[in-house]
């Protein structure tokens, strides 16, 4: 028993020292590097440049919000634009790069790259397509890639299915 209670409180210890953050944090130009440049290695930051006003930026921000409370290892940071990057094209927006280690990982311009309707899942499915930036914090100190694209894939299947069903308005037609 005691083995048990032991075993269960490291399990318990290791779960908090995963940093935890839930939310889509708004940065500034002068917080980008202590907020992406020095997270730790462990953390996979995700960063939306947008700008409020563009549809596209609301969209992409609706489904970074989602994201954000289903993977809450996960650092996700919006910033304006033009204060993270001077004279950034509004034609790129709304634009999403991926860091970890001090070293952007992937990046996305336009919400052409998350399918033809931009959802919580295909943005999931696209950001874990390279590396294991998603991380729920609950699968374990290291959760393999493919689990977590197999629950990404799982997700998107029953939004697809649930989405059709709703469109469906119970009528039969030929």
């Amino acid at each position: 028993m005691g083995f048990i209670c032991k075993k269960r409180l490291a399990e318990i210890r290791e779960t908090a020292k995963v940093q935890r953050y839930g939310s889509v944090i708004p940065i500034s130009g002068s917080d980008f590097v202590r907020e992406v440049s020095q997270s730790p290695p462990y953390v996979w930051v995700v960063m939306i440049l947008y700008k409020d006003g563009y549809p596209e930026c609301g969209i992409l921000l609706q489904c970074l919000k989602k994201l954000a409370t289903k993977y809450p290892a996960t650092k996700f940071v919006k910033i304006v634009s033009t204060d993270c990057i001077p004279n950034y094209p509004n034609r790129n927006l709304p634009s999403l790069l991926v860091y970890n280690n001090c070293v952007v990982k992937a990046n996305y311009v336009g919400l052409y790259n998350f399918g033809r309707r931009c959802t919580p899942e295909g943005v999931a499915l696209v950001l874990c397509q390279s590396d294991l930036v998603l991380n729920d914090s609950q699968s374990g100190s290291e959760p393999s890639r493919k689990a977590i694209l197999d629950g990404v894939r799982q997700r998107l299947i029953e939004t697809v299915i649930r989405d059709h069903e709703d469109d469906d308005d119970g009528s039969l037609s030929d």
